[in-house]
């Protein structure tokens, strides 16, 4: 979203955080904005454990308050297409839907179905046709980030062009106009109210934190992003694959989630960063590793081909490839006893996705997925040192962040 449009996105998830939360986010997110659009993720009823709407895009659009556009895939459909739809608006009183768009289907099926479908109470904004190029590729996580994909601009300029041409671009601008307003605490709700996690920094110190920012290091919650700034932190970007050696007068690092099994080798043969983030290390600088990063740190990363190759050497052990979703999924972090950023008894929230596993996964925490039925050891917590697979969201616990930033700033 923010390569195309040019302006960041946000996440916004009623498992991370309450409802009320939820909303104080997307205000502060549409600030200034003629028309937002939340994207859904995954089934539009898929929530928490597969047998629930807990945290799924209903409920997001439930407590935004937002109506919905059903985007559905037509390929090798057609009227059952309509039972298909009055299956989505019957399934909860409150559906929340309000009109569907049409995916690869041909103008002469689109015609003759509409009518079908508009007879259920809804509105169709319009079909989109089979557009092979047009089409953005995936793989084994499910996308391809915006560098690499060639011409991806242009792709979807193509689909806009489709789109001028099929969809009732003026029906949804409408659509979003009647909005719901909703009102906080029995206030009316004021524009670019400020999001509940935008707390005050203590004092005016700012602490300066590299962050590893390229290629193989490209996910983190923008939200996290916003509180460590919050409260104090300055980010000075990095590339682990080209520079040479780390930003000066750094307190901390942190090195977010990616894609280091497509660059391993390059990432090793960068002898002199690995050096520098080891040495840090062990000289007390704290860290927080997420996924790729946590793979990064370890003595050795096997791709997916079987070649292993050096990394940063914090963590004992070799990261390597498995078959399938090692874990998946949202999660709540506990620690086991007290830590540096986590006291016994508190959680923070988060997710763990990805195809790589390791010899050396931590046990300073419990993973447990919501219900209580599943759970496993994993996380590395040493001092400053917070590294492992899962990706955490500090807005559900911003004491972790607060906590690490001391950390920080104690060892300037």
């Amino acid at each position: 979203h923010k390569y195309v449009l040019g302006i960041d996105g946000g996440n916004l998830d009623t498992f991370f955080l309450p409802e009320e939360e939820v909303r104080n986010q997307f205000k502060d997110l549409a600030a200034g904005a003629d028309l937002s659009v939340v994207e859904g993720v995954m089934g539009y009823y898929d929530g928490v454990g597969g047998n629930d709407t807990w945290a799924s895009s209903y409920d997001t659009a439930r407590a935004l308050d937002a109506p919905v556009v059903l985007v559905l895939d037509c390929k090798g459909a057609s009227l059952s297409l309509a039972a298909e739809i009055k299956g989505f608006l019957e399934y909860r009183k409150d559906s929340r839907i309000r009109g569907v768009i049409l995916n690869r289907i041909s103008p002469v099926m689109a015609e003759r179905l509409v009518p079908e479908i508009e007879k259920l109470g809804i509105s169709v904004f319009g079909y989109l046709p089979e557009c092979d190029a047009a089409k953005v590729t995936s793989r084994h996580l499910g996308l391809v980030i915006p560098e690499e994909s060639e011409a991806l601009r242009e792709r979807l300029e193509l689909l806009a062009l489709e789109m001028e041409k099929t969809v009732d671009v003026e029906g949804l601008l409408r659509l979003a106009g009647g909005a719901g307003e909703w009102k906080d605490d029995g206030e009316a709700a004021e524009d670019g109210a400020e999001a509940v996690i935008a707390i005050e920094a203590p004092g005016t110190e700012r602490i300066r934190i590299g962050i590893a920012r390229d290629e193989a290091f490209c996910f983190y919650y923008q939200e996290n992003i916003k509180l460590f700034e919050s409260l104090g932190a300055e980010f000075v970007e990095f590339d682990p694959m080209r520079d040479e050696h780390l930003p000066k007068d750094i307190a901390g690092l942190m090195l977010g989630g990616g894609y280091p099994e497509l660059y391993a080798e390059r990432l090793s043969a960068n002898g002199s960063l690995l050096r520098e983030i080891k040495e840090a290390a062990a000289g007390g600088m704290p860290i927080l590793a997420e996924c790729g990063g946590f793979l990064y740190l370890h003595e050795e990363l096997e791709t997916k081909e079987g070649e292993v190759f050096p990394m940063v050497g914090v963590i004992a052990g070799r990261a390597f490839p498995t078959v399938k979703l090692s874990r998946f999924g949202y999660i709540g972090l506990v620690p086991y006893g007290d830590t540096p950023l986590l006291k016994e008894g508190e959680e923070i929230r988060g997710h763990e996705f990805h195809y790589w596993d390791s010899t050396a996964c931590g046990n300073a925490m419990k993973a447990v997925k919501p219900g209580g039925k599943r759970s496993w050891d994993c996380i590395h917590a040493d001092g400053g040192l917070l590294a492992g697979f899962p990706h955490l969201y500090y807005p559900s616990n911003p004491s972790a962040a607060e906590r690490w930033l001391e950390l920080c700033r104690k060892g300037t």
